[in-house]
């Protein structure tokens, strides 16, 4: 893995997130009431939503355009909608959020 520094886990808000810009094109950091956080495409599959924009609920977030709800864990489509969105690995490092730019690398390759 190629863990990047994208900054303080007190950047990111309590059920909020934060766009990180990357080379390979932004990825969206959430950060959910347990101070967990999850790192996917900032895009809804849907209608190209920002879901950075959207309300992080539990381990997942609702787009804010048309309320498509997805899987922060898995980046899955939840209830009747159909779709998925890139889903990128992350850890706490005293207080660091290190996102895996191992994907991102081999998205922008593909």
């Amino acid at each position: 893995m190629s863990w990047i520094d994208i900054g303080s886990i007190d950047d990111i808000p309590l059920r909020g997130a934060r766009i990180v810009k990357t080379e390979q094109g932004c990825v969206a950091v959430f950060r959910t009431d347990d101070n967990e956080v999850f790192a996917t495409s900032d895009r809804c599959p849907h209608k190209g939503g920002p879901l950075s924009e959207g309300i992080v609920h539990g381990r997942k977030v609702t787009c804010p355009l048309h309320n498509w709800v997805f899987s922060l864990e898995t980046g899955q489509a939840q209830g009747a909608d159909e779709g998925q969105i890139a889903t990128y690995p992350t850890r706490i490092l005293d207080g660091r959020v290190m996102l895996d730019g191992t994907l991102l690398t081999a998205e922008a390759a593909a």
